[in-house]
C-alpha cells in the first residue's frame, strides 16, 4: 500500500460483475491501481478472509449501533485486537492467531 491512508497499489477481487465492469476497472486504471482478480470459481482463495469478515460482522458489527465512523473504527479495532490476541480458534487447536503466528513451532526430535 502506498501509505496508511493513501490509495492501494493493488486491488484484489473476485470476478463478480461489480468488479469487472468498465466503470470500476477504469477508475482503478485511471488512478494507477493494479487490478488482481482471483480465478473464476476460486472461492478457496478468499475462504480465510471471508471467515474473518463473517466473525467481524456477527460478533461485532451486527451487535452495535455506531454513532459515527470514528466510533465504528475504534470498536472494530478493539474487536480485531480481541480476535487476534485473546479469542481462541478451534481451527488453531484452541490458541489465538497471535500465538500461532508469533510462537515458533516446537522442534521435533528425530526418531
Amino acid at each position: 500500500m502506498s501509505g496508511a491512508s493513501g490509495k492501494p497499489d493493488i486491488f484484489n477481487t473476485d470476478q463478480g460483475s461489480q468488479f469487472t465492469g468498465a466503470a470500476f476497472t477504469g477508475a482503478l486504471a485511471e488512478n494507477g491501481i493494479t487490478i488482481s482478480m482471483d480465478g473464476k470459481g476460486a472461492w478457496r482463495d478468499n475462504v480465510f478472509v471471508e471467515r474473518l469478515w463473517r466473525s467481524v460482522k456477527y460478533e461485532e458489527v451486527y451487535l452495535r449501533a455506531y454513532d459515527n465512523v470514528s466510533e465504528a473504527r475504534a470498536s472494530i479495532g478493539r474487536y480485531l485486537d480481541f480476535y487476534n490476541q485473546r479469542r481462541p480458534h478451534s481451527s488453531l487447536d484452541g490458541i489465538t492467531p497471535d500465538q500461532a503466528y508469533f510462537n515458533p513451532l516446537p522442534l521435533r526430535l528425530a526418531a
